[in-house]
């Protein structure tokens, strides 16, 4: 790893998407990490060379032993230096390597040994919390089991996950962890995806349901149809996109760059001029030490490690909570946020519409507002069409349906012109005491219109998640702003808004209109964008972060959002804005400490008050005291379960109401 807290553009150590390309094994424990190890052995070597001292015996025997441990101890970071010197790079240990030559050329053979001591201890941690804070998020692939039941040609067979092909049928009995993504053909069960998603409970699933690589298999056997490959399945993709992405460097790291880079030359020059304008006023050899140590004293070895070793921990330990933050940027980004928009639909709702209402006109009758309105919905993905489909028994698809933007849907049923759209689009005519009460209700309220005639209304209503007010309630107490966005109507979205506890509505927004309101938010607070990362995605861009809802398996989400909330419990959004809040105070508690160190260390070596070994050791112990305060930035605490009451489970149930 040599030289891996300083500066340089190609350090591997500091990009997590480089440092798993380069390591094929992470090490696990202290003593498998290579500097650790030569640190230890040259340990040993300096207290052999202090044991001869005591026992008075030759000098050259105590040289000696201090020699060998300056080459054992140097060896992980002088050829590594050498090398990007050759490159015309200089790094932390360019400082390293001339502070411990001129020590040797001083005589002082067991201070430069110490430097390389104390030096190789600290690249050690760095490496061991780098490498731990990695594995948390690799862990994650560990989740796929060793081995997967696949059924061909009528035969069950136990295959290697890498095995298994896209349409193939695996069998999932309970206990079992699902070895890549599908959907269950048969069979209902409730699956653990606490480790993937952060859920606290077992979500119910059956036939139809997706399922995700590492989900546990609870009370019943199910056949799963395999839809992506072990090397392709969600929990691979989030590795991949969250270790290519820690290379994105967030403000703290990008001014930590900033600082050091200029600084280590900066630092060699003024060693040179302490020599040379020492010795000409003085005695050369004291000038020529105490230049060396102001170069050890200066050294931003610290500097660069502190915010590195928070991102990556903070980043982990996001992942384990099922919060998917892209790197250091993003989580920078969410630490700085002050006010948060949300979307309504599948992120404070359910997602889960259903018709709760039904109106009806002159001789029209409720089975057939039902029926066409159905049948120009037949083909439509959105969720208020799901909800009008599942109201009927058979659906009749319409001819030439055509999706008119912001207002609804034209199209032949019957071979005559029908129309489903918004009020306002069609005229409500004698439903318009009806319609405001449906929308006074919640509900989202849509007329249907047959040969020129309307036949009626239907209302459908998404819940509202048994979360949302709690979440609401506790990004108010935090000191953050709440707003809605939502292309609903006004009267709808306000009912559902005051359940919630949100004052701040912003309702019959299209896409284009959500990230308008978002550019008049972001110009008061830095503010988040929280959405389902499809028809909210211009939003998700424009905002300052943006946070996709229930990003399992949504790859418009994952590839919009900044940050992308794994799971479908809300309470992630505080949560994960804590989490982020948290990890940013701690870098900049690095990032000052570094700074303070510099700044104590370079006036007490220029007078003489320290001398070498006492700067090594102060500035080695304080990186080490900046990596520990970085870990913890990868301890957090998970969800409590959500306990939800029975109103909150209910299904709303159809009903008919004659407007004529």
């Amino acid at each position: 790893m040599s030289d891996a807290c300083g500066c340089d553009d190609d350090k591997p150590t500091t990009e997590a998407g480089e440092a798993g390309e380069a390591e094929e094994h992470e090490p696990e424990r202290f003593w498998e990490v290579t500097e650790l190890r030569a640190a230890a052995v040259a340990g040993l070597l300096l207290l052999a060379g202090l044991v001869a001292s005591w026992l008075d015996a030759p000098e050259v025997v105590e040289t000696g032993l201090q020699a060998a441990a300056l080459a054992v101890a140097g060896w992980t970071f002088v050829p590594s230096t050498l090398r990007r010197l050759a490159k015309g790079k200089i790094g932390v240990g360019t400082l390293m390597t001339i502070a411990a030559v001129g020590a040797v050329l001083l005589g002082e053979v067991g201070e430069a040994a110490m430097l390389a001591f104390l030096y190789a201890i600290s690249e050690g941690l760095e490496e061991y919390s780098l490498a731990r804070t990695r594995r948390g998020l690799r862990a994650l692939l560990s989740l796929v089991p060793a081995e997967a039941t696949v059924r061909r040609d009528g035969a069950d067979l136990v295959v290697a996950p890498d095995d298994l092909r896209i349409g193939d049928l695996m069998i999932v009995r309970p206990g079992e962890r699902v070895a890549t993504d599908g959907v269950i053909r048969t069979g209902r069960t409730a699956l653990d995806v606490s480790a993937i998603t952060g859920e606290s409970v077992p979500v119910e699933a059956q036939a139809g349901s997706d399922v995700y690589a590492g989900s546990i298999n609870g009370t019943g056997v199910i056949e799963v149809e395999v839809t992506t490959t072990a090397q392709d399945n969600s929990l691979a993709r989030i590795v991949r996109i969250v270790e290519a992405e820690q290379a994105r460097k967030g403000t703290s790291q990008r001014l930590a760059d900033r600082i050091a880079k200029p600084l280590v030359p900066g630092i060699m020059i003024a060693g040179v001029l302490i020599a040379v304008i020492g010795s000409l006023f003085g005695d050369p050899a004291t000038w020529i030490e105490r230049a060396l140590v102001v170069l050890v004293a200066a050294s931003p070895c610290a500097l660069a490690i502190s915010v590195p070793v928070t991102v990556v921990a903070a980043v982990g330990a996001a992942s384990k909570l099922g919060v998917l933050v892209k790197g250091g940027a993003a989580l920078e980004a969410l630490g700085t946020i002050r006010g948060v928009a949300l979307d309504k639909t599948g992120t404070l709702t359910r997602n889960r519409p259903a018709v709760i209402d039904v109106a009806f006109t002159g001789n029209a009758t409720r089975e057939q507002v039902l029926a066409v309105a159905a049948a120009l919905e037949a083909r439509s993905e959105h969720p208020l069409a799901r909800a009008i489909i599942a109201a009927v028994d058979t659906v009749q698809p319409a001819d030439q349906v055509e999706a008119v933007t912001g207002a609804g849907l034209t199209g032949l049923v019957d071979g005559r012109p029908a129309r489903l759209g918004r009020p306002g689009w069609l005229d409500p005519g004698d439903l318009a005491d009806t319609i405001a009460r449906m929308q006074a209700a919640g509900a989202t309220a849509v007329l249907v219109e047959h040969d020129g005639r309307l036949l009626g209304a239907v209302a459908v209503r998404d819940e509202l998640r048994p979360e949302a007010a709690e979440v609401v309630d506790r990004l108010h107490r935090g000191g953050y702003t709440v707003a809605m966005l939502t292309g609903d109507n006004h009267a709808t979205a306000a009912a559902l808004a005051a359940q919630a506890g949100i004052t701040d509505v912003h309702a019959d927004l299209r896409p284009e209109d959500k990230a308008r309101i978002i550019q008049v938010l972001r110009k008061e607070r830095r503010t988040a964008m929280v959405g389902d990362g499809v028809n909210d995605a211009p939003a998700l861009a424009t905002a300052d972060l943006g946070i996709a809802m229930g990003a399992m398996g949504t790859d418009v989400a994952i590839e919009t959002a900044d940050v992308a909330l794994m799971g479908e419990d809300l309470r992630h959004l505080p949560q994960a804005l804590d989490h982020a809040r948290r990890a940013r105070t701690i870098m900049w508690q690095n990032v000052g400490l570094s700074l303070a160190i510099i700044t104590a260390l370079m006036p007490l070596a220029l007078l003489g008050v320290l001398g070498l070994a006492a700067v090594v050791l102060v500035h080695e112990l304080a990186e080490i005291v900046i990596i520990a305060n970085g870990v913890r930035a990868g301890r957090a605490r998970p969800l409590a379960p959500f306990t939800t009451t029975a109103a909150d489970t209910e299904a709303p149930q159809p009903a008919g109401v004659n407007a004529g």
